[in-house]
């Protein structure tokens, strides 16, 4: 598109200028070999009356010398009675022109070597017409043409040259949008959701642009819509997998027993698998979008009182804190609960019955901090846990739940530590970046101090027994 427009201002500026330049050079032309012969007939002129009074030779060189160069001026007085033919001057013009001149009585040009003459007839006292010959050079009939000639091609090609680029700018204004507009559906077409296009541009491109905005949003909303399904399922399954596995543990011993934990840990792996799958199926999508997010303190609100239920049955105690006032976080609010019922499901699981746990939210001015924390017996590796929520499966866990809060950690620009915690267990800390930036934290935690705020001190993981 870019170069069509600028052949075709080419070709038009190019027409244009050669209607106009090509005249206007003619007339250029024309006009320097009219100054050329007025000069000549002006010559002429200057010698007229002196013809008209006498035809004395030395008087007539004279005037001849006085009205101009006697090379390029001759004078031809024919013979009357007494007097003979006088000739002064070089004589250029043929015998027959200056004889038809005389004959005819008007002024003549004719083609000599080397440029023109000017024949103009002047009436002597006598009665006999006298010629006067005026050699105008072939230079001084173009004097000036190449010059203006060459001004006109200059100032030509500089139309040409301005219009091209006038008409390059107007180009790179239109297919710089439709660049973009390809550019980002090749880029939705390859995963990444969250690309849009400037609505800049001509108004077709700009209505482009609109469009594609508009289908892009409603791709990821539908995107948004089936994760928060699956999520939705994912709760529906996990959460009532792990009542079950806490009611077939406490139902003694005996084959029919180990059977039903058996078949609730084979059905909880097989969960655990199609649910992994599910997510590494996933497209790649981008950031949530400008609006997009939800009430942190809402949702442990209400994910703890689910597990308040189960933590009552078994003994535990159960802490919550920072949830009073609203949380928004950018993080979806399915993804939320799920990373949340990952971290409460692995304490139910992995501590022994009784264990106290804790879910603190400290809401900062560029982050929010989510800590879940229990009195068990810690974690040993932190390291190898969170390779196993890299998805290596090891030791005996499939690592799922810390894939979960680390994949929505990260899509903030945040990320998960693994510490000691003050009740003396395990405490897990997710790190959620509220403008996207990448945190520049190292090997540090949250504690609570007894004021109840969360405040962050340096601290290495170390290892329970």
């Amino acid at each position: 598109m870019r170069w069509a427009l600028v052949k075709v201002c080419l070709a038009v500026t190019t027409m244009v200028v050669v209607a106009f330049a090509v005249p206007l050079g003619l007339v250029i032309k024309e006009m320097a070999r009219d100054r050329a012969f007025s000069n000549a007939e002006r010559e002429a002129a200057a010698v007229a009356p002196a013809l008209s009074i006498t035809t004395d030779r030395d008087q007539l060189e004279r005037v001849v010398a006085s009205a101009g160069s006697e090379d390029g001026m001759a004078v031809h007085i024919p013979a009357s009675g007494d007097s003979a033919a006088v000739d002064i001057g070089r004589q250029r013009a043929a015998d027959g022109d200056v004889a038809t001149v005389r004959k005819l009585g008007r002024a003549s040009t004719t083609e000599v070597p080397g440029g023109s003459t000017l024949l103009q007839p002047v009436a002597l006292s006598s009665g006999e017409i006298a010629v006067v010959e005026v050699y105008v050079p072939e230079a001084e009939v173009s004097n000036g043409v190449a010059t203006a000639w060459a001004v006109l091609a200059g100032v030509g090609v500089a139309l040409v040259v301005g219009s091209v680029a006038v008409a390059d700018r107007l180009g790179v204004r239109m297919v710089k949008p439709a660049q973009k507009l390809v550019e980002g559906a090749h880029e939705l077409g390859e995963g990444k959701l969250g690309v849009r296009v400037p609505e800049e541009g001509p108004v077709e491109l700009r209505l482009a642009a609109v469009a594609f905005n508009s289908m892009a949003d409603q791709v990821v909303q539908l995107l948004v819509n089936e994760r928060e399904l699956a999520a939705d399922l994912s709760h529906r399954l996990r959460t009532p997998l792990t009542v079950l596995r806490l009611n077939a543990a406490s139902l003694g011993d005996g084959p029919a027993a180990e059977q039903t934990r058996a078949a609730v840990a084979q059905l909880e792996r097989e969960v655990d698998t199609i649910i992994r799958t599910a997510r590494e199926a996933k497209p790649q999508t981008a950031a949530a979008g400008p609006g997009a997010g939800c009430d942190a303190a809402e949702v442990v609100r209400e994910r703890m009182a689910f597990w308040s239920a189960l933590a009552e049955d078994e003994g535990r105690k159960v802490r919550v804190a920072g949830v009073e006032r609203p949380v928004r976080i950018p993080v979806a609010r399915a993804d939320l609960a799920a990373a949340l019922d990952a971290l409460l499901g692995n304490v139910f699981r992995h501590t022994p019955e009784g264990t106290a746990f804790a879910v603190d939210v400290h809401n900062g001015e560029d982050a929010v901090i989510v800590l879940v924390s229990d009195a068990g017996p810690g974690i040993r590796d932190p390291e190898a846990a969170m390779a196993r929520g890299r998805g290596s499966g090891s030791a005996g866990s499939t690592g799922l739940g810390l894939d979960i809060v680390r994949r929505l950690a990260e899509g903030t620009g945040g990320d998960v530590r693994i510490g000691s915690s003050v009740l003396g267990g395990t405490e897990v800390r997710i790190w959620i970046q509220l403008d996207g930036r990448v945190p520049e934290r190292r090997g540090h935690r949250v504690r609570r101090r007894r004021t109840g705020r969360l405040v962050s001190t340096f601290n290495r993981p170390r290892s329970h027994p």
